[in-house]
């Protein structure tokens, strides 16, 4: 592959690019599958840093729609990214990749807690750097997270992987005449109510000129292209 035209970059995943075929959980074979992805990227020589969502295992906002105390509900959410975040550790130093899950919310016998310079010194050596526990606070996403921790880190670019080839003016799965945009501007994305990342994430990667590449990580062929620098996808910028 060609050099990359992107020296640090961070993947947000959502909990259930882990559980492949299953209802619930981790899928070994899934992990596994998105692990061996991310060891392309490694050996481009890109420092890459990682965000992985919950919904596999537990939903907050949900468990809170349904009468569960929203900062509990949000704690539990929390928990459930760090499984997440292990599970891919393991696939990751499987196959060879070294890593670090940092968590927002301390819990030292499995994980380090997030500390700023640690973890760009750990992507600085090659490490793959997965960031666990969301920003360790309820009422934020784990999209806030990635744009929180793609600002402080001085990611060029957030990856968003989903199970579709980029932003739709509605669900194409729901709506087959559904366009999809090649490029957006977050304020655009924002007054459009886009619903692929939430308004503080569109809002914080904006303030901080932080480009949102939307993709489709099913696809092979997706994430080559965008390190080399080509359209694939709908790209978020100012």
């Amino acid at each position: 592959m060609p050099k990359s035209v992107y020296k640090r970059i961070l993947i947000k995943f959502s909990g259930e690019a882990l559980k492949g075929d299953r209802s619930f959980g981790v899928d070994p074979a899934a992990t596994s599958t998105i692990a061996a992805q991310i060891k392309e990227v490694v050996e481009l020589e890109i420092q890459i840093a990682v965000v992985i969502g919950g919904g596999n295992i537990f939903r907050g906002m949900a468990a809170s729609r349904q009468g569960m105390d929203r900062v509990t509900a949000d704690n539990m959410g929390m928990l459930a990214t760090v499984m997440n975040a292990l599970a891919l550790q393991h696939s990751l130093e499987e196959i060879g990749v070294a890593t670090r899950v940092q968590t927002a919310i301390e819990m030292r016998q499995i994980a380090e807690p997030y500390i700023r310079r640690r973890a760009i010194r750990h992507l600085e050596t090659g490490r793959v750097v997965i960031f666990a526990a969301g920003t360790g606070s309820p009422y934020f996403t784990t999209d806030s997270t990635a744009a929180l921790r793609a600002s402080e880190i001085d990611a060029e670019a957030i990856l968003k992987a989903t199970k579709v080839d980029g932003i739709y003016t509605a669900d194409p799965k729901v709506e087959p005449d559904a366009k999809r945009y090649d490029t957006l501007t977050f304020q655009e994305a924002l007054e459009k109510r886009l619903k692929v990342m939430d308004s503080t994430a569109f809002s914080l990667c904006m303030d901080n000129s932080i480009p949102i590449i939307v993709f489709d990580f099913g696809n092979p062929e997706s994430l080559p292209r965008i390190l080399q620098g080509h359209p694939c996808g709908t790209l978020v910028t100012n």
